[in-house]
């Protein structure tokens, strides 16, 4: 949705490529620490990413991802 790479993702998130490549490689279950999540969570958000919650308003009605309206 970014058109990012992982090495971009790590530098907008101050995490290490070797990190980010270690959670998308975790398969169902993403291992990490919860520093390391939310900076990540954060730097999608702050690129335009709007994630999804169980339970929030989606007018495709279901949890995901989706680009925010009205981004820069």
């Amino acid at each position: 949705m970014l058109d990012i790479d992982q090495r971009r993702l790590a530098e907008l998130a101050g995490v290490s490529l070797a990190t980010v490549q270690r959670m998308e490689a975790s398969g169902d279950r993403v291992r990490g620490s919860l520093d390391t999540m939310t900076r990540i969570v954060e730097a999608l958000e702050a690129a335009g990413i709007e994630l999804i919650g169980e339970g929030r308003a989606s007018l495709e009605g279901g949890r995901g991802v989706r680009l925010k309206t009205g981004r820069a």
